[in-house]
C-alpha cells in the first residue's frame, strides 16, 4: 500500500509518502510554522507527492491527523485530505496526534509507560497514557498539568509531545519520576503514515478530535491557529 500522510494540527505542516512495506518514506517534508498552514500545506503536499514515481495516481490511501491540536490547523489538514481522497477516489483515515507522538516510543520496546501530551494552553494539556505495548490506558482528555501527572499513577513514564515540558515540570514538583522523550513540535510524519496503514477506512470521512471548545474567535485579519 502506498499512503500519503498529512499533518497540520500543530505548529508545523508535514507530509510524506510511504510504502507500507518500508519504514522510510519515499518522500517527506516538514516545515515548522506558527501560522500560515493553509497557504503552505498544499504546495508542500505537491512537492512531496511529485518527488515519487507515479505521483498522486499511485496513492492507495490518505492519512491525516485529526487532533487534538490547533482548531484551524486540524481543519486545514482535514480539508486537504478529504479533497485529495475525493479527487482520487481513495479512502481517507484519521490519526490522533497523541497516538502519533507515542508510536516511536512504543517501537523502542522500553518497558515504561508513555504519556503523550499536546499543549492546550491555560495550564492544560491534551493527554493520553499508553502501555509499553502500545495499548491505550484510557481515553484522550484535556487535563490540568497536575492531573496529567496523576495519570502516571506514580509509575516511571516517558513523556512526549508539545505539552511534555510543562507536564514534566509538574511531575518534578510532585516527586514523580518521568523522562522527556523527544523534543518535537509535531508528531513524526512517518509514524502518522504507519498508523494510517493499520487503520480501517470506515466511511472514509475522518472527523476532528476536539476535546474542548475553541479558546477565542480570531479577530479580523488574525490568521493564527486557535487552540482547541
Amino acid at each position: 500500500m502506498r499512503i500519503l500522510a498529512i499533518d497540520a494540527a500543530l505548529p508545523a505542516v508535514s507530509a510524506c509518502v510511504l510504502d507500507s512495506s518500508e519504514r522510510t518514506p519515499l518522500a517527506s517534508e516538514t516545515l515548522a510554522m506558527a501560522r500560515g498552514h493553509a497557504e503552505a500545506l498544499m504546495p508542500l503536499i505537491e512537492r512531496v507527492v511529485g518527488a515519487t514515481d507515479g505521483g498522486f495516481a499511485a496513492l492507495d490511501r490518505i492519512a491525516v491527523t485529526v487532533g487534538p491540536g490547533s482548531f484551524t490547523g486540524i481543519r486545514v489538514g482535514l480539508s486537504a485530505a478529504r479533497a485529495i481522497g475525493l479527487a482520487l477516489g481513495k479512502p481517507v483515515v484519521g490519526v490522533s496526534t497523541l497516538n502519533a507522538f507515542a508510536a516511536p516510543l512504543i517501537l523502542a520496546r522500553d518497558d515504561r509507560r508513555i504519556l503523550a501530551c499536546v499543549d492546550a494552553r491555560h495550564g492544560q494539556s491534551y493527554a493520553q497514557l499508553f502501555g509499553s505495548n502500545g495499548q491505550a490506558l484510557g481515553s484522550a482528555a484535556v487535563l490540568r498539568h497536575a492531573d496529567a501527572v496523576a495519570l502516571m499513577g506514580g509509575v516511571a513514564c516517558r513523556v512526549t509531545g508539545t505539552g511534555a515540558p510543562a507536564v514534566l515540570e509538574a511531575a518534578l514538583a510532585r516527586g514523580v519520576r518521568a523522562e522527556a522523550a523527544g523534543d518535537l513540535v509535531a508528531p513524526p510524519i512517518a509514524f502518522v503514515a504507519m498508523l494510517g496503514c493499520l487503520m480501517e477506512p470506515g466511511d472514509g470521512r475522518p472527523r476532528p478530535l476536539y476535546l474542548k471548545a475553541v479558546d477565542a474567535t480570531p479577530m479580523s485579519g488574525d490568521r493564527s491557529p486557535a487552540t482547541v
